[in-house]
């Protein structure tokens, strides 16, 4: 119960790495505000969170939109008054598609979810974080973007990882002095269901001239990695284990972006 008596806000809650995290979180003590756009989801996750002893408070909005962000952090602090932990987990894939091809309102959504939605959320979280006297952010980024360049048609996904681990190092320096850590999680291959919002449009057109080896995870083969992998190191950043880490990326892939 390392986490007791801190407050975790997840974007991204509802599925996949942000649900695997905030039940993780909740195991070792964290209180947790569960943010996504299904409200549905996020209520499954809470009763979990509950039954492990824990308060969960749901907060559906779009991590794109400023007053909903804005909202979200004002329950937030009405219902806890501080925080501890920022879980910026929220993304899409997008639309993958020849450069040519993907249109400005495509590029545009990819964007405005996974980066503008995590510096709403890190904006919003550091006023809480300095109150509480520090804190710990994790971003959500990829291999894609930050080792990987050969995904075909994912010019939009990637732009948006890499601006991602960019802004998570120039916060990281810009907050050390209040005791924020900021870091950046890089997962390859993970069972989740980001896939489902794929739009995939003639990417073999985009594929570059290079050949993805047999067994593309070299620490598995074949096999992705789990949201629980993802989860148990969202703990340990999240925790004072990791004090003096910060502004790291922390690619958590088996070894896969070391050859693709």
């Amino acid at each position: 119960m390392e986490l007791e008596g801190k407050v975790a806000l997840i974007t991204g809650a509802g599925s996949g790495l942000g649900a695997a995290a905030a039940l993780r979180l909740a195991e070792n003590g964290a209180d947790v505000a569960l943010v996504s756009r299904s409200k549905d989801e996020l209520d499954a996750v809470a009763e979990k969170v509950r039954a492990r002893g824990r308060q969960a408070l749901v907060v559906p909005a779009a991590v794109q939109e400023e007053a909903a962000m804005r909202e979200v952090f004002g329950k937030l602090d009405e219902q806890f008054g501080r925080l501890d932990i920022l879980f910026a987990n929220a993304g899409v894939n997008g639309t993958w598609a020849p450069i040519e091809e993907l249109t400005v309102e495509e590029w545009d959504e990819t964007l405005a979810i996974n980066l503008r939605g995590t510096f709403l959320s890190l904006k919003h979280a550091v006023p809480l974080m300095k109150k509480a006297g520090g804190g710990s952010a994790i971003i959500t980024a990829s291999i894609n973007g930050t080792r990987t360049f050969t995904t075909a048609g994912a010019s939009a996904y990637a732009s948006s990882k890499a601006a991602q681990l960019a802004f998570g190092q120039m916060a990281a320096l810009e907050l050390a002095r209040h005791r924020i850590r900021v870091n950046v999680i890089c997962p390859g291959s993970i069972e989740s269901q980001i896939d489902d919002n794929t739009d995939k449009r003639n990417v073999e057109a985009a594929k570059p001239p290079a050949d993805v080896p047999a067994g593309a995870v070299p620490l598995t083969g074949d096999e992705p990695g789990t949201s629980e992998d993802v989860a148990d190191l969202v703990v340990f950043l999240a925790s004072d284990r990791s004090r003096h880490i910060t502004g790291t990326p922390i690619w958590i892939d088996g070894g896969q972006s070391l050859l693709v």
